[in-house]
């Protein structure tokens, strides 16, 4: 096992979109890190990317769909076994009429109080966590 200091950290970014009390969320591929579970649409940042950037282009990729990004809302630092994600959780709003899941298995739209329902990534999960005050 390595030491804290070797563990890689990646910097991922998320979109939280709300319409009428609802927000979307996807639920990753079969084939993915973390099969199956659910989380706020985003992905990876690339070296040299923005994380507005980054957000766009992973929304795009995921759903193809247009969004703007508004303001940060969250921050977690997340060990996993190998790894540390920092995830950064932007309040951000969905330009795009129509979704199409493209790189995620799935997609919904939620209320906070149906998000317990889902299961979603440790890294998503504690993100919620601090955004509905339950830390």
């Amino acid at each position: 096992m390595g030491s804290e200091s070797s563990r890689k950290t990646i910097r991922v970014v998320a979109a939280v979109m709300e319409r009428d009390g609802q927000y979307l969320i996807t639920q990753r591929r079969p084939g993915a890190v973390l099969p199956l579970l659910w989380e706020f649409p985003g992905g990876r940042v690339e070296d040299g990317e923005a994380d507005a950037e980054a957000l766009r282009r992973e929304v795009k990729e995921r759903l193809d769909a247009d969004i703007s990004v508004r303001q940060l809302i969250s921050f977690v630092s997340h060990p996993y076994e190998h790894y540390t994600v920092d995830l950064f959780l932007y309040e951000c709003r969905l330009l795009s009429e129509k979704l199409v899941a493209r790189g995620v298995n799935a997609y919904k739209w939620v209320t906070s109080a149906e998000f317990d329902k889902y299961p979603f990534t440790p890294a998503d999960e504690a993100s919620m966590n601090k955004l509905l005050g339950e830390e």
